[in-house]
């Protein structure tokens, strides 16, 4: 099964996206803001990371350059994940190291499309019906 963490601070935000991608059949971890995530990726190594780049004190940009700056992490796929669809924010997240942006509200077909990309046979079954 697919581990996917999702660094997001904003409560109902978590709620939703988890639910809707364990029904998917991926696996979900949460963290609440930078450090969290940094320590999540690196305690549980997910297969990938779906950052919030809004997150306060450290943003999303900063804590993927962390993670990413880490030899054991630097491979981790980051999706940037914002309510921003400004080109500039787009722009910020991939030269962070993310690999990929997806704004909020979450398109969800859009979304596994690109987590499929990611995680290829890791993909559980029931996440290639992006209907």
């Amino acid at each position: 099964m697919a581990l996917v963490l999702i660094v997001e601070d904003n409560p109902i935000n978590r709620d939703v996206l988890g639910r809707r991608l364990e029904r998917r059949g991926f696996s979900i971890r949460f963290a609440e803001d930078g450090p969290s995530g940094i320590a999540a990726a690196k305690a549980l190594m997910p297969d990938v990371i779906l950052m919030d780049i809004g997150l306060g004190e450290m943003d999303g940009c900063e804590a993927t350059r962390r993670i990413l700056a880490d030899p054991e992490m630097a491979k981790l796929p980051i999706i940037a994940l914002t309510a921003s669809a400004f080109e500039s924010d787009r722009a910020n997240a991939l030269a962070a190291g993310c690999i990929d942006f997806e704004t909020k509200p979450v398109d969800l077909p859009r979304l596994l499309g690109k987590m499929q990309v990611v995680l290829g046979p890791k993909t559980p079954p029931a996440a290639m019906n992006f209907g």
